[in-house]
């Protein structure tokens, strides 16, 4: 497969349906555009209802064949497309950079991360369990099986096109589900690659299905209101994601949700400064800050608030800002230009309400859309940037003296996804850890994200989890026999 002519002409069509390559149904296009240059890519087909409805035809007649399919079977094929993505890493990392913009180190690494849930749920795919036992009372006996939750539909964002397609994808698959995949429309070249590894690895035709397109409502709600969809999973916002579970439940459809984040960096005043700082540029600035785990908040303890400021401020101050590609960058651009009036509205906020600029990097002489990495202090709690996922490089750094009271500001959000602690004493570290209302925390680390782990948030943030044994979990419901099967 020649990705690279994925992102000049496309292959045949842009939609991946029954195993085959078409254009939309109504020839409706959508452009794609390089966010270091603000130029078009290339155009690529906008899948419509109808197509969504055909999608849905496609997949429920490839549930069966696929459900029947020896587990062994579907992991080969698994670990195949895992093989593939490591042999096409260079291209593929290239391709996620054009259409994203993120610095090519990360885009290799993202590439590495994706790849890795193939392998993990290849070898998941084998153990999905069954069990048997005796009726406490007698006279029969209890078999119970888990079975695949049938045609599965997802919606995928733009800052890690590779890992979160391959996050979803590979569950679903080692479970025995079909799958119906909308990746973002700023980045669908991604996924249509992804979908070309797949059938080059083995895949039937139409248990993958993959529509870009830029009326997601009008395909999302297709594929909502049709009863044979049975499991859907969204990354996203949280304002997209409340809507899609209203839809949802017209239909009572199994769903994970992997929303919105605001998470807390705190360094605690026994945390080695050094290491604190080098952690937060980890989980600040992987993928340009356009994560929703990255650091959002940064409480640091007074006894280190100056020493930590000054530190950060001068590692954010030496970021190689340019187009991902060239070299030595290590921040990218924005991935559009409403991300970088948003980013900026919200620094502007903060200045205006009394916050001080620390510093900002430089600007490059480019037409892309970039926005330099900034430090900030003195913001206000009432400030918008300590209330919204920002999703750029900004770091607003907070000053508190009381634990307890810091802790109550930190969980003061209606986000649960994230959150990072940086002490000395683990035990210390922990205590802390244990007190945040969020479904993952790093202690004394910036990177967090593991295919064996499981990722998600609470309260607002989501609903279940991906990747880990709980990933394929959410493509598998439990079915009970009660066999009638004498003791005696």
């Amino acid at each position: 497969m020649d990705i690279d002519t994925i992102a000049k002409t496309g292959l045949e069509g842009d939609l991946v349906l029954g195993g085959t390559r078409r254009e939309a149904s109504d020839g409706r296009r959508f452009g794609v555009f390089d966010p270091a240059t603000a130029e078009l890519i290339r155009e690529v087909s906008s899948a419509s209802a109808a197509d969504a409805v055909e999608a849905v035809d496609v997949a429920a007649a490839a549930a069966g064949p696929w459900r029947d399919t020896p587990a062994r079977r579907r992991s080969e094929i698994l670990h195949r497309a895992f093989e593939a993505m490591r042999e096409h890493a260079e291209p593929l990392a290239r391709l996620i950079t054009l259409e994203n913009g993120k610095a090519y180190r990360d885009a290799f690494a993202e590439v590495g991360y994706a790849a890795e849930f193939f392998r993990w749920f290849a070898e998941e795919a084998v153990r999905v369990g069954s069990s048997f036992g005796d009726a406490p009372g007698g006279g029969f006996r209890h078999v119970v099986r888990r079975v695949p939750a049938g045609v599965t539909a997802f919606v995928t964002p733009w800052n890690f096109p590779a890992a979160m397609a391959a996050r979803k994808i590979a569950p679903a698959l080692a479970a025995g589900c079909p799958v119906l995949l909308k990746p973002a429309p700023d980045t669908p070249l991604t996924a249509l690659a992804i979908a070309a590894l797949l059938t080059e690895a083995g895949l039937p035709g139409g248990v993958c299905t993959v529509l870009p397109t830029d009326r997601a409502a009008e395909v999302v709600g297709a594929w909502l209101s049709d009863e044979r969809v049975r499991k859907f999973s969204f990354t996203g916002s949280t304002e997209t994601g409340t809507l899609l579970l209203k839809q949802a439940a017209d239909n009572v459809v199994n769903v994970t949700m992997e929303l919105g984040g605001n998470a807390p960096f705190i360094v605690c005043e026994d945390a080695d400064v050094d290491a604190a700082v080098a952690g937060a540029m980890d989980a600040k600035m992987r993928g340009g800050g356009e994560v929703c785990i990255a650091a959002n908040r940064f409480y640091v303890h007074e006894s280190v608030a100056e020493e930590f400021t000054a530190k950060l401020a001068a590692a954010m101050s030496s970021v190689h800002i340019g187009p991902g590609m060239a070299e030595g960058v290590t921040l990218g651009p924005m991935v559009n230009a409403a991300a970088v009036t948003k980013i900026g509205a919200l620094v502007d906020d903060a200045l205006a309400r009394g916050a001080h600029l620390v510093a900002r990097g430089e600007h490059p002489e480019s037409p892309g859309w970039f926005y330099p990495a900034t430090v900030l202090n003195g913001v206000p709690d009432d400030a918008e940037i300590l209330r919204t996922e920002v999703f750029g490089p900004v770091a607003p750094v907070l000053v508190y003296t009381d634990e307890a009271e810091m802790l109550a500001r930190a969980n003061d959000t209606v986000h649960g996804l994230a959150a990072y602690v940086y002490a000395a004493d683990l035990g210390h570290a922990l205590r802390v850890a244990d007190r945040l209302e969020t479904g993952m925390v790093g202690v004394n680390r910036g990177l967090i994200s593991d295919p064996a782990a499981p990722f998600g948030g609470v309260k607002k943030s989501g609903l279940g989890r991906e990747g880990g044994r709980e990933g394929i979990e959410a493509f598998l419901e439990t079915r009970y026999y009660a066999v009638d099967w004498p003791l005696d």
